[in-house]
């Protein structure tokens, strides 16, 4: 049984705890917030047994043996450094950071304490993501791939009556690519690897992050549109296209449903059943690669996290988005 303490207290982090306590090999029995009363309120509301408001004393508290990192971007580093330092795994909310030198240095401190550092990217280990990857020679030569997911955010209305929470805050690391972008860019990197161009345009907003966007990548003989938005909801699916037929997916940063297409045969469901929540595979992942004595997944590779924050960083040069942390 892997006792995971999280660290952050949002939604995502109570979809984690859901997620963990379908698998009989998780729980979550702490918690960590900077102020230890936002740390009781939320142990009591989530039935956890221990509270902590520094992150020090959890790691070594001996009753955890693993961190889920749901806190903003910006802390993303120092956190994840500090429980590795301390000898303990780290389960990394995506984006894994928001610059390069930065997830060096994460990598780096893995490699040293011989720790395990994971991107917490759920859909690339989910079971629908595993049967695109391996539908991908039906599709004879691939031309073209387009990638998208948009999302209104909850926080924008208030962002437009003049109250800026964290979604919108350039110290935080925050904005659409960062909070969506990466979903539609990492799987991307996964399937196809690094590309020779990248084009990149945006909608930024008044705070200095960015609103939308929409990326270009170009591979040889292959272009890939990414496309996403925290200010406008989008319906389409994504989808992968080649020269004999193409892949339809539901929900990128999420597949639940997976659709090959051609003239000759029309619509053949590829899909597979997934059970459990989609965080659940992410633990599963984290913990199988634990268990087998290494430092990175397998799946959500250092390497595949690095080249998705060089890229990010590439993107947010031509549309102008700078955080303190440049």
């Amino acid at each position: 049984m892997m006792r995971f303490g999280v660290i952050g207290t949002n939604w995502i982090t109570e979809s984690f705890i859901e997620a963990a306590r379908t698998l009989d090999g998780a729980s979550v029995t702490a918690v960590c917030s900077r102020r230890l009363e936002t740390a009781k309120k939320f142990a009591e509301k989530n039935d956890l047994t221990h509270t902590y408001e520094s992150i020090t004393d959890m790691c070594h508290s001996g009753e955890i043996d693993a961190v889920y990192l749901a806190t903003p971007n910006a802390v993303h580093h120092e956190q994840a450094i500090e429980c590795m330092e301390a000898g303990i795994p780290v389960l990394c909310e995506k984006p894994l950071t928001a610059t390069k030198a930065l997830a060096e240095k994460m990598i780096s401190v893995s490699g040293k304490e011989n720790v395990l550092l994971m991107e917490a990217m759920k859909s690339t280990v989910m079971p629908n993501f595993q049967k695109i990857q391996e539908s991908l020679p039906l599709l004879g030569d691939i031309r073209q791939v387009r990638a998208h997911y948009g999302q209104y955010s909850s926080r924008y209305d208030k962002f437009k009556a003049g109250e800026v929470l964290n979604a919108f805050k350039p110290d935080l690391a925050n904005g659409s690519l960062m909070d969506l972008g990466v979903y539609t860019l990492y799987p991307i990197v996964t399937l196809f690897g690094r590309p020779n161009e990248v084009h990149a345009i945006s909608t930024n907003l008044s705070t200095g992050v960015d609103g939308q966007g929409m990326v270009l990548l170009s591979y040889d003989e292959m272009n890939v549109t990414l496309s996403y938005s925290k200010v406008a909801d989008s319906f389409l699916a994504s989808e992968i296209s080649g020269e004999k037929a193409a892949l339809h997916i539901d929900h990128i940063s999420s597949p639940e449903k997976v659709s090959l297409m051609s003239k000759q045969d029309g619509v053949t469901d590829l899909s597979v059943a997934q059970s459990k929540p989609p965080m659940a595979y992410e633990v599963e992942e984290f913990i199988r690669t634990y268990e087998s004595g290494a430092i990175e997944s397998s799946v959500n590779t250092h390497e595949r996290s690095l080249l998705t924050v060089e890229l990010m960083e590439a993107i947010r040069k031509q549309i102008g988005v700078v955080y303190p942390l440049d």
